[in-house]
């Protein structure tokens, strides 16, 4: 856990320039994020593109350099991450997702984004808010504020403890300053306000998309971002707010720069990256550590930093796959026993699929409705443990549910050649679109495997009827 003392006291707002009470120095602001950087950097990855890098730190600088802290060193990071988001850490630490990115259209919105998350660093939200979490005898810990990881269900930070305050925003207000100093910082360099209008409706439309999906497919649906996320694009203060910012004299004006961005991203990885493992359907291939699985059919597969998720239909079972190496040549009966702790297994039996030797057994685990009785299962590939753990929240399904975490341990196999072809990273391609270009033709052409015509008009903000015009630009996935 980070350790910061922490010192009340006055300190002058940088923006509203009015002198207010923060349990937080400066120093230590700048501090948290500089020994929380390579935190996150472990846990998402950098997204292996220097030039794309570059390009994001310079459109970044620009804003920063107009901001009411120009005098921080900020520091941009892409994300190797589906993730669709953007978060700021304290002391001048801005990350943006591929994700993210591969939803966005123009320059203009990128730095909406990213002018957004430098006015949570100028207003000081997280301090800000440590602040009044501690004076309302909330006992937030700075880690568990200011480092959570961002994405759907089973979130958690750095330290294993849930925060909303960068998943689901710092609250109505202090987003809305965000927007408006975002908003403030696209007009000081030229750029149009408005762009921050049009990412909130490219985060609506998807947020929209992936509700219907869910409802289609049986299952909860679930709010992933908290950029923009406590306002619609219709919002009359938001309105406000941003016409007021297009009134603020700038040094130069510029355009949205669709096509330099456009350009930029490329050849982006779409979806899943080969080091974290890929999913085809309902196959996830992971050619680096040399592994497949095979999921049901009905079952939605999450694929997080260090765990694979599988959600029954109304999320009435789940089952989880980690890998640990083996140290010591031991039988999986008793790494379970001695790595794992599984000392009262019930119904125990060993393994053998196909040659891999493995171990499954029935054990009590806690959910959130209480006590369940799930299976965990252990089999070794090579020199890794994979460990499969699942329980079934509900009792009328457990025996159902119980069959599909036996099954799922019992698909592990060493990749063949053919998966590891199919094992590569789909890409964003830039065309130009023809006289009759229709996003249903581009789809039938397309290796997305579900819903692939309306994630086109989603990530060229066409969505959910929309075309291409003639001699438009367009992303295409490969």
């Amino acid at each position: 856990m980070l350790a910061v003392t922490l010192i009340s006291g006055c300190a002058v707002n940088p923006v509203s320039g009015q002198r207010e009470i923060v349990l937080m120095t400066e120093s230590q602001e700048i501090a948290i994020g500089r020994q929380n950087h390579p935190e996150i950097i472990a846990r998402f990855g950098l997204y292996d593109d220097p030039e794309l890098q570059q390009y994001v730190t310079d459109v970044g600088e620009r804003l920063a350099a107009k901001s009411h802290r120009a005098g921080l060193v900020y520091r941009f990071t892409v994300l190797d991450s589906t993730d669709v988001n953007a978060f700021a850490l304290p002391g001048g630490y801005i990350y943006i997702t591929r994700g993210l990115l591969a939803y966005l259209n123009s320059e203009a919105e990128m730095a909406a984004v990213l002018g957004h998350e430098i006015g949570h660093v100028t207003a000081r939200h997280s301090v800000r808010q440590q602040t009044a979490a501690t004076a309302a005898g909330f006992g937030y810990t700075i880690a568990s504020i200011l480092v959570p990881e961002l994405g759907y269900a089973q979130v958690q930070d750095i330290y294993g403890l849930l925060s909303n305050a960068l998943l689901s925003g710092y609250g109505r207000e202090h987003e809305l300053e965000a927007d408006r100093l975002g908003a403030d910082y696209l007009a000081r360099t030229g750029a149009d306000p408005e762009a921050m209008l049009s990412v909130i409706s490219v985060l609506k439309n998807q947020d929209d998309f992936f509700r219907q999906q869910a409802e289609a497919e049986g299952r909860e649906h679930q709010g992933y971002h908290g950029l923009f996320a406590t306002h619609p694009d219709n919002d009359t203060r938001l309105q406000q707010m941003i016409q007021q910012a297009t009134l603020t004299p700038a040094t130069e004006q510029i355009d949205d720069n669709r096509e330099t961005f456009l350009n930029q991203i490329d050849g982006m990885v779409f979806g899943d990256n080969v080091q974290q493992g890929i999913r085809r359907g309902q196959d996830f291939y992971h050619p680096d550590m040399d592994f497949g699985l095979h999921f049901p059919d009905t079952w939605v597969i999450k694929n997080r930093p260090d765990r694979l998720i599988a959600i029954a239909p109304q999320g009435s079972a789940q089952i989880q796959i980690q890998a640990d190496d083996i140290n010591r040549r031991i039988p999986p009966e008793e790494f379970m026993v001695k790595r794992l702790g599984l000392k009262r297994l019930q119904q125990g039996q060993p393994l053998d699929i196909k040659g891999l030797e493995g171990y499954t057994g029935l054990t009590e685990m806690n959910t959130a409705k209480g006590p369940r009785v799930g299976r965990v299962s252990v089999v070794y590939l090579k020199n890794r443990a994979f460990i499969f753990s699942g329980v079934a929240l509900n009792q009328s399904s457990a025996a159902q549910a119980d069959e599909v975490f036996l099954a799922t341990a019992m698909s592990l196999h060493q990749l063949t050649r053919e998966e590891r072809r199919l094992a590569k990273p789909l890409r964003i391609k830039v065309i130009k679109a023809k006289k009759n270009s229709r996003y249903s033709e581009m789809a039938k052409r397309s290796p997305i495997d579900s819903y692939a015509e309306l994630q086109l008009r989603l990530i060229n903000n066409q969505y959910p009827n929309g075309e291409p015009t003639a001699g438009s630009l367009v992303k295409i996935i490969q």
